[in-house]
């Protein structure tokens, strides 16, 4: 597999530092707020990565944090009333319910900050000892970045002076020095006893100590795989990898990942910017899947400039799928085809390359539909179409819905209600051999814009 290392700044054969094993990091969201699709397009880059190795043959171990301490969660604790673990535990929640709906797999481990704050202590308290960190009258603790020769050679982005400068220095020897631990600055602050008074981390901190605590090997690299958005890359990154490097030699992580953002209008994502999409909301509109195809459409580290216009095509795109799920609907026999599926996995192993992924499904599809035409009651050719996209789920996490409640998403549980007593109506109808009923209440369905299909598993219907 190929993958982009951000660190070099090019592709690199992947080789993990076990044969068999992956261990992959990404940073995971601060929880003060409903996910958005910035959060989205990173979780659904990263599942994508982990499907293909698993796919491929490795165990991969996978991590995914919550930062429950930050600024943002205090402000939000001052403006609410609501307690730390009120607003943290609501807001995990709410995400881990959002990448659910977009069919993103549980990370196995997934740590918070607050419940790592001994592995934290040691790492600070290393870094004091050999001379790269100081404390400050008040309390808090910084990360002595004049110290560390090789700070900056991992994202090569801090010999921007602008970039340096901007940073206030609160009595810092270095405007680039970073908190390591911040001291308790009285009412309204939410404080942890610790070795060096009361306090809370700074972020930097955080992702290093889960990774020691829970997945790091003893050698030259912690991990196989760090990665997140690419906002993250300079400071955060680079500040990781400079406080890991300091306090345990070697390195963080032998490989570096980062997905591009999301544009509305062309800007970044932002809050600040007031254009921010929440998950929740697309989803009020359009399924998990369809969100998650047409996130995953671009190439993970391209900018993705959302547009619903884009979104409505590429439904149209998955539509295509699904329709020729809808003519094989009930063959449960498979026979693999294996050249579609090396097709598939070998684009996937070229950096993710979504686009020569999506470009072997439409082929794939016009194919299977054309050769239906022809041969209609060809089962071998039916059991093919049914594993190949069985293999598609595996890999990319779409087409394993059920073909024909893929085509009722967006439609409110009363009518749904409806549709589903209208259906009952008309089976006893035809039971009772009043097929004048049934075919009035086939009529009224339509006239509602759902078609019914019957099928020896009952009757389905869908929206169109």
């Amino acid at each position: 597999m190929v993958i982009y290392d951000s660190h070099k700044r090019e592709k690199v054969e992947f080789k993990p530092i076990k044969n068999d094993e992956v261990r992959i990091y990404v940073c995971g969201p601060t929880v003060y707020d409903d996910a958005h699709l910035g959060h989205a397009r990173s979780s659904i880059s990263f599942d994508l990565l982990r499907r293909t190795l698993e796919v491929i043959g490795y165990k991969v171990i996978f991590v995914k944090n919550f930062t429950d301490i930050d600024d943002k969660i205090i402000n939000k604790m001052n403006s609410t009333g609501k307690s730390l673990k009120e607003i943290t535990e609501y807001y995990i929640d709410s995400y881990l319910r959002d990448m659910e709906a977009l069919n993103v797999k549980r990370a196995d481990i997934e740590p918070k900050a607050t419940e790592s704050l001994d592995a934290m202590f040691d790492i600070i308290q290393k870094l004091l000892d050999k001379g790269y960190a100081y404390k400050l009258e008040n309390g808090d603790i910084y990360f002595d970045v004049s110290k560390d020769e090789e700070y900056c050679k991992l994202s090569n982005k801090c010999q921007d002076d602008e970039v340096v400068h901007r940073v206030e220095t609160h009595g810092k020897r270095n405007p680039a020095d970073f908190a390591l631990w911040k001291a308790c600055k009285g009412e309204g602050d939410v404080c942890f006893d610790s070795p060096f008074g009361k306090g809370r981390p700074g972020w930097h901190i955080e992702c290093s100590a889960m990774i020691k605590k829970h997945i790091a090997y003893d050698g030259e690299y912690e991990i196989d795989i760090h990665g997140g958005g690419a906002d993250l890359f300079f400071p955060h990154h680079e500040n990781e990898e400079a406080q890991s490097h300091c306090a345990y030699g070697g390195h963080l992580a032998k490989y570096w990942m980062h997905n591009g953002f999301v544009q509305i209008n062309g800007e970044k994502m932002s809050k600040s910017l007031g254009n921010s999409f929440f998950v929740k909301d697309a989803l009020k509109y359009y399924s998990g899947e369809v969100l998650r195809f047409y996130l995953m459409s671009t190439h993970y580290r391209a900018p993705l400039n959302f547009s619903e216009e884009d979104l409505i095509a590429s439904k149209k795109r998955l539509d295509k799928l699904y329709r020729l799920k809808k003519r094989i609907y009930g063959v449960t026999k498979k026979q693999k085809d294996k050249e579609f599926e090396n097709k598939l996995l070998e684009a996937m192993k070229d950096d993710l390359n979504i686009s020569k992924a999506l470009a072997a499904i439409d082929e794939f599809v016009r194919e299977a539909n054309e050769n239906l035409d022809k041969n209609p009651k060809d089962k071998v050719l039916k059991q093919k179409i049914v594993s190949n996209i069985e293999f598609i789920d595996k890999l990319l996490g779409v087409g394993g819905s059920d073909a024909f409640e893929y085509f009722q998403s967006g439609i409110d549980e009363e009518t749904k209600r409806k549709i589903e007593e209208l259906i009952q109506k008309r089976s006893a109808a035809k039971k009772e051999k009043d097929f004048s009923l049934a075919d009035k209440i086939r009529d009224e369905l339509k006239t509602m814009g759902v078609v019914i299909q019957d099928t020896p598993n009952g009757t389905v219907w869908e929206k169109i």
